[in-house]
């Protein structure tokens, strides 16, 4: 098999892929196995407690949305968080995602092994390690193959999902549904602790935002439009079950959705709505395998964990050995006793989305200048605030048992970073950014900028072309205070009189010449001075800020950006050419914002380099 350590994973899924994966990651034992648990906890308002998980969830996946849309990278939340709080807390939460939707897509296969005993006597544990085999081979060979299959599986449970609810629904037997919190308030946010889980998809989505086309766009559509679609459904479908079965029947039942299809069609409707359920484990654990197996790659990437588990197999460009060692994980944990195991998958899932909540606003306020998302969380920050509060207080609802695994696993997580990880990784953090801008001292070196900079050129498919080299050895003068026309002509032949070879007075004087010719203001804020200067083969570029304007006439006292340009005459076509990319970039409509608000030359000259243009022809 061939192999090579590069970093690059084949973009392969679109928004229906996207969709499928997090809407059959969700749809799983949340529907098929929790309802009876649940409703024995709060009655038919069980109802509610799953609308509230998804709308707590929907907060979390909304900052998620916006995280994968400005860092559309292998291994979501931990990459996220590696980025926002640093490698200390990026270890504890990476190795957890990862030991979380490990053990969910286990207890899927073994969720699924109970539905097919019921149908056809067979070993659970051999098939259950059969699709593992199976889920390895197809994610092996690559992701849109293993998307492909996941679009089939979820599209057969969405059919069969919305015959239920068609068929059910006028059957409902109001009764069973009256009085509706017939167990009190608080009863339902308890279940609504206890179904969060059926939720975890969305984050098995967004770890593999790398591999999708446009993930700046298709990844929050697709997040979206799945979360929409999942809370519909299981409302619509806990309403119907809720209805047609007898409160004692479905308390605590672990087929509560095979027992409604039972009662609207005898053996025929319990058979298929069991392999609804099928499908839904088979699609649940297909996807967390896909997605589990990005947080190894990503921590690799990070040397966070051995090189190997960063290899990409160069024939199908997937992460073959962090597929194999988590399909190996997979397998081995068919033998456990999950269900403790998933309350604390649960718990991690939960602080996952409160992470995410506080990556938002951390990464925000740390005015890093190139964390540019493509899409924005709305009612920024109190939706993050709300989102906090409220999966704390579900947090709180969950159990001593998940509190105690997790603290668990967080320590031996931290230990294995403090002991091994520590020492090779090395990596700035928006939190020291914003420590940083607090405290005006200077902490950072600037690594995550130019770090994010190279992952937003990779989003947004930005070639280097003549001009952004140019922009790359330019100078830059940031000016403190206001200062005139001729000041400005001066100091700008200070700076480019030796690149050029000309004397410094002769090119001040060309500069105050071409404007007295004709004006070279574009806007009252914006001038490109420009001038052609003698010999060959020279051109240069000098970016200039002036926060508090250049005095250019009494008509124009507060031009705040200039771009001034000189070359020789043999640079004419380049001349024209760079005279075009500046009149792209400045037309953008928040280009003057992103100018202010840059704290340093390094952010003014990001700004060009990454905005969106016509880039052109090296040899042009």
């Amino acid at each position: 098999m061939t192999e090579h350590a590069s970093s690059d994973l084949h973009k392969g899924l679109k928004l229906v892929h996207v969709f499928t994966i997090a809407t059959g990651a969700m749809i799983s034992s949340g529907l098929f196995i929790l309802p009876g648990l649940a409703h024995s906890v709060a009655g038919p308002a069980v109802i509610w407690s799953y609308v509230m998980a998804g709308l707590l969830a929907g907060i979390g996946a909304l900052s998620m949305a916006e995280l994968s849309s400005a860092m559309p990278k292998a291994g979501s939340d931990y990459f996220f968080v590696m980025r926002g709080f640093g490698p200390g807390v990026g270890s504890v939460a990476g190795l957890l995602s990862w030991f979380s939707l490990t053990l969910k897509s286990s207890f899927a296969i073994v969720g699924m092994a109970t539905f097919v005993r019921l149908i056809i006597d067979l070993n659970g544990l051999l098939i259950g390690a059969g699709l593992v085999l199976l889920f390895v081979i197809l994610n092996t060979l690559g992701v849109k193959q293993a998307a492909r299959a996941q679009t089939w599986l979820v599209a057969g449970l969405l059919i069969l999902l919305i015959l239920y609810i068609i068929i059910g629904f006028p059957k409902i037997n109001i009764s069973n549904l009256i009085p509706f919190a017939r167990k009190g308030i608080a009863p339902v946010f308890s279940a609504t602790g206890l179904v969060f889980v059926s939720y975890g998809g969305l984050l098995k989505v967004a770890s593999m935002a790398e591999e999708v086309r446009d993930p700046g766009n298709t990844m929050p559509r697709g997040i979206l439009l799945s979360l929409t679609t999942v809370i519909i459904i299981y409302a619509l479908t806990i309403t119907v079950t809720s209805g047609l079965l007898d409160p004692e029947k479905l308390d605590n039942s672990l087929t509560p959705i095979s027992l409604g299809g039972e009662q609207l069609l005898g053996q025929t409707g319990f058979i298929a709505m069991s392999i609804g359920a099928i499908l839904a484990f088979v699609s649940t654990a297909n996807a967390g395998l896909m997605s589990a197996s990005r947080y190894l790659l990503a921590m690799s990437r990070d040397n966070l964990l051995p090189k190997p588990f960063s290899r990409i197999n160069k024939r199908f460009q997937t992460p073959h050995v962090a597929v194999l060692v988590t399909g190996l994980i997979m397998a081995l944990s068919l033998l456990l006793e999950l269900k403790i195991l998933v309350e604390a998958a649960s718990t991690v899932l939960m602080l996952t989305y409160i992470l995410a909540c506080l990556g938002v606003v951390i990464l925000r306020e740390s005015a890093l200048h190139n964390y540019r998302p493509l899409y924005k969380s709305p009612l920024y920050p109190w939706l993050q605030i709300a989102g906090i509060i409220g999966l704390i207080y579900v947090l709180y609802e969950v159990g001593t048992d998940a509190y105690l695994i997790s603290a668990a696993l967080i320590l031996l997580a931290f230990a294995y970073y403090w002991f091994f990880a520590r020492k090779v990784v090395n990596k700035e953090s928006a939190l020291l950014h914003l420590v940083s801008r607090i405290t005006n001292k200077q902490l950072v070196t600037g690594t995550l900028e130019d770090e994010l900079k190279q992952i937003i050129r990779e989003r947004d498919d930005i070639s280097m072309d003549r001009f952004d080299y140019l922009v790359e050895k330019a100078p830059i003068l940031d000016l403190k205070g206001t200062v005139s026309r001729d000041e400005l002509f001066r100091l700008s032949a200070k700076k480019l009189s030796g690149r050029l070879n000309i004397d410094e007075k002769k090119l001040t004087e060309l500069l105050k010449k071409r404007e007295e010719e004709s004006s070279t203001l574009l806007t009252p804020s914006l001038a490109v001075p420009h001038v052609i200067v003698e010999g060959t083969n020279h051109f240069e570029l000098l970016i200039v800020r002036a926060k508090e304007g250049i005095q250019f006439s009494k008509d124009y006292p507060g031009v705040k950006t200039l771009f001034v340009i000189a070359g020789t005459r043999d640079k004419r076509s380049f001349h024209l050419r760079a005279l075009a990319a500046i009149a792209q970039i400045v037309q953008k409509r928040d280009f003057e914002k992103r100018w202010y608000e840059a704290t340093n030359e390094q952010g003014l000259r990001d700004i060009i380099l990454l905005s969106t243009r016509d880039r052109f022809n090296q040899n042009t």
